[in-house]
């Protein structure tokens, strides 16, 4: 696997990956990831294909499906590890 390139976005870290016949793009956030995996063909098999691909449409879903991502994982931590109140020492 090779990476082609990068999407520039502002909230995502966006890689174009490729190997044999297929194009990954990976989505990161600091704390969740997403990747799609495509075919190439003669429509997709450069970045600037992957460019035309990841339009604003898809960007929105992806950019809401990695919110509820990172929503649902905070909230698993939470069932986890629960709020615990700070033991400081009294100071007098």
């Amino acid at each position: 696997m090779r990476i082609l390139g990068y999407i520039p976005h502002p909230l995502l870290k966006i890689t174009v990956f490729k190997m044999d016949t297929r194009l990954t793009v990976k989505f990161e956030t600091a704390n969740c990831e997403a990747a799609f995996k495509f075919r190439a063909d003669d429509y997709l098999q450069s970045i600037d294909d992957v460019q035309r691909l990841v339009d604003a449409p898809f960007l929105a879903a992806v950019e809401k499906m990695v919110a509820r991502l990172e929503q649902e994982g905070a909230q698993a931590l939470a069932r986890v590890i629960p709020d615990k109140p700070e033991d400081f020492e009294e100071i007098i």
